[in-house]
């Protein structure tokens, strides 16, 4: 017999401004310890919470996708300004445009919602015109509905600590990166935390997988976001988002993790 899951969803604000959010798909067993734990840390956040806003779902089992994480290569970098020139040039090989690409690091960088406020979810861009598709540019698009399977947790995280990774933003970045890089039309994903103290920020693609660089912005900004980047000409932007805030995923196998490397900009 399939085990029971759940989805759980837990999203943390004060004064309407999000504060944090957090994703997990656990076995029935799990229901009780996971909603305290994403309780427990919506209460730890920068700033204590004024709403928290938690969600429990049954999932049918066979709706549930699986699939393996995608490799994982980390750059360290000179500072932030070199962490960007390394994010254009790996999105650019991707295919994003070069317009398309300084759309995105102006939104991130001035803040992508109304007023240079950070956005509950991302950003979507048309990877060729740098045009923004969301309908809503407070609320973005939300990646949700995806974890690591038990095994595949306990695999990853061992390997991950091996390789000196053991931030937890490390592994959660990288499972929604996973997620985003199996939905149709995707040709990219950019992002960096709007956490003041975390300046590390990734480039996903569906050739090369995530892409840690760090750093991608100054420690002490509180300006952060993701940007999608979509071939809007490629099938539905209804089925992208659909995909991607109501399709259930799981990661089953770890991908391969390089060591963290030194990036030399070209002379």
């Amino acid at each position: 017999m399939n085990p029971v899951y759940y989805s759980l969803r837990m999203r943390a604000s004060r004064s309407g401004q999000h504060l944090c959010g957090a994703e997990r798909i656990v076995p029935v067993h799990q229901l009780r310890e996971v909603s305290a734990e994403l309780l427990n840390r919506a209460l730890a956040a920068q700033s204590l919470p004024d709403e928290i806003h938690a969600t429990t779902e049954a999932l049918k089992p066979e709706e549930i996708r699986r699939y393996a994480l995608p490799p994982v290569r980390s750059w360290q970098v000179a500072d932030w300004r070199a962490g960007r020139r390394l994010a254009t040039e790996r999105l650019v090989a991707a295919g994003v445009s070069p317009a398309a690409v300084a759309t995105a690091l102006s939104a991130l960088a001035a803040g992508p919602g109304p007023d240079g406020t950070v956005m509950r979810g991302a950003m979507l861009v048309d990877a060729q015109s740098g045009e923004r598709l969301e309908e809503d540019c407070a609320r973005g698009v939300r990646v949700s509905r995806m974890d690591l399977d038990p095994a595949c947790r306990d695999a990853l995280l061992a390997t991950l600590a091996a390789a000196g990774l053991t931030h937890h933003r490390v592994a959660e970045a990288l499972v929604l990166a996973g997620k985003v890089l199996h939905a149709p039309g995707i040709v990219a994903e950019l992002c960096w935390s709007d956490d003041p103290a975390y300046a590390t920020g990734y480039v996903a693609t569906p050739a090369a997988g995530y892409q840690r660089i760090s750093p991608l912005k100054q420690v002490g900004d509180r300006r952060g976001g993701r940007t999608l980047f979509v071939d809007a000409g490629n099938g539905s932007l209804g089925d992208f988002v659909d995909y991607l805030e109501r399709q259930p995923v799981l990661f089953t196998a770890v991908g391969t993790i390089h060591p963290p490397s030194l990036w030399s900009e070209p002379a």
